[in-house]
């Protein structure tokens, strides 16, 4: 919770020099610029596959975690777990644990239940407000926006927005909590297919916690056989999804081992062995009750998994690491990283100078009074660094032809250099002229290359001509 939960708050607020043409948020999704910074990266709005590509790294992370450890996302990052968890603590901190809790539910309304309930909401809503803030830092200059929201010269959608996600987390996070997870969110019907007898899953190891018995001296002193569960509810106590794992894997399970903590504390106490509950594969514990029970032919026998002393029988099967390494994880392990390699590898050699160009439509060409021919085009300069370049533009083919830059005045030549603003689009309007040759009417291309010979770019152009029927 304290690592994603400073991730998020904090992150805007990072600062990254990119130079004095470029803002100096680390993280920061420019709308109105159309830019995505992150770090050293810059992402325009046509290398939008970086963004897909960033999905894709995610969904088969998902997959990949799911199918090692089950629902660990669900159990540790997920969002809705997160702040349910910070809502909780905030509970904890005003009621009580669970036991005061229910106590205080029961009570008729006084001032004191009526105190610790306003505390609690307004620590609730405050905490949905600061989340709505953060969320629009992403958005814009975090140090200069906060001015603007406690000035009250903020845009109205960062308002709007605050009060949407204030709401929704209050709601979602304080109100709703596992309902949402059971109800709302699609994964729990969708991690089966994920999952294995392979994967590790939180498990109550029946094969050696039944038969359960709160008073297991007073029963083996009477030849009765008992296992280590001792019935004290505390797995189910600290649930957030209120569920018995002993029933067994359920859909609501988020797989957040707080169950396995309180088993294994339980455990020290009575001087038994930790993972009564424990993460496992259906494999391993599939061996181990067949084992416990003569293949189902019983009911489960202590006496079958345990030696003499207490230790477990050489045939019990416990974890062993290697199993996360099959197939299934292999092949998501190398999808993932074969998307991201390809992602850093072409975000490495990425030109950072582009041109587009777009050909006059009305007239296609202009027959001047010299027999030669006129066509107009409009270039577009992507200079993709955060620095201003001079940006040499010439033409590549297409004999005898000049160009013209009215900006430049009336002199024709085949190249120009230009100065291209940072980090920003530089449009020019190009008139290209051929005198009357013999040769035929030909492509030619459009080509920038910056002073420093460090990127380039070129544009195949169709020069017009009378009886072009293109």
């Amino acid at each position: 919770m304290l690592v994603t939960l400073g991730i998020y708050y904090l992150a805007p607020w990072i600062r990254w020099d990119r130079g004095p043409y470029a803002p100096d948020q680390a993280i920061l999704i420019d709308l109105s610029s159309r830019r995505f910074f992150f770090f050293f990266i810059e992402i325009w709005p046509q290398e939008f596959y970086y963004v897909a590509g960033l999905l894709v790294m995610a969904g088969l992370g998902l997959f990949l975690v799911t199918s090692a450890v089950g629902r660990a996302w669900c159990g540790y990052a997920c969002p809705q777990t997160v702040w349910v968890d910070l809502f909780l603590v905030v509970e904890r901190a005003i009621e009580g644990d669970r036991n005061a809790r229910m106590k205080l539910d029961a009570r008729p309304m006084s001032f004191a239940k009526l105190r610790k309930r306003v505390v609690k909401h307004s620590i609730w809503l405050l905490i949905g407000v600061v989340t709505g803030v953060a969320w629009i830092f992403y958005f814009a200059d975090a140090p200069s926006l906060l001015v603007s929201l406690f000035t009250g010269h903020a845009p109205a959608a960062a308002y709007t927005t605050v009060a949407i996600l204030t709401a929704t987390t209050y709601v979602l996070g304080g109100l709703m909590r596992e309902q949402v997870c059971t109800y709302m969110c699609p994964w729990p019907r969708i991690q089966g297919a994920m999952l294995d007898e392979n994967s590790l899953v939180v498990t109550y190891n029946a094969w050696r916690g039944e038969q359960r018995s709160r008073y297991p001296k007073s029963a083996r002193a009477r030849g009765i056989p008992v296992g280590d569960c001792v019935d004290c509810n505390a797995c189910v106590a600290v649930c957030p999804m209120g569920i018995d794992i002993r029933n067994g894997q359920q859909m609501e399970c988020i797989t957040c081992a707080l169950c396995i903590d309180a088993c294994d504390g339980r455990m020290e106490k009575r001087g038994k062995p930790r993972g009564l509950i424990a993460y496992a594969t259906l494999s391993e514990y599939s061996s181990n009750m067949s084992l416990a029970t003569r293949v189902g032919r019983t009911a489960v026998q202590p006496s079958r998994v345990r030696n003499d002393d207490g230790t477990f029988v050489p045939a019990i099967r416990h974890f062993n690491w290697r199993i996360i390494f099959r197939p299934i994880t292999v092949f998501y392990a190398v999808a993932w990283a074969s998307v991201g390699v390809a992602m850093l590898v072409h975000l490495t050699f990425r030109e950072r100078l582009e041109l587009n160009v777009v050909h006059d439509r009305n007239p296609q060409y202009v027959l001047e009074s010299d027999g030669s021919l006129r066509n107009g085009y409009t270039l577009r300069i992507l200079n993709m660094v955060p620095k201003p370049r001079d940006v040499n533009i010439s033409l590549v083919g297409l004999e005898g032809a000049t160009m013209r830059i009215p900006e430049f005045g009336k002199e024709d030549a085949r190249s120009f250099t230009v100065y291209a603003e940072p980090d920003a689009a530089t449009t020019l309007k190009v008139f290209v002229t051929r005198k009357p040759t013999g040769a035929p009417i030909n492509e030619f291309l459009f080509v920038i290359e910056d002073t420093d010979h460090a990127d380039r770019a070129a544009y195949r152009a169709a020069f017009n001509a009378p009886g072009d029927t293109k």
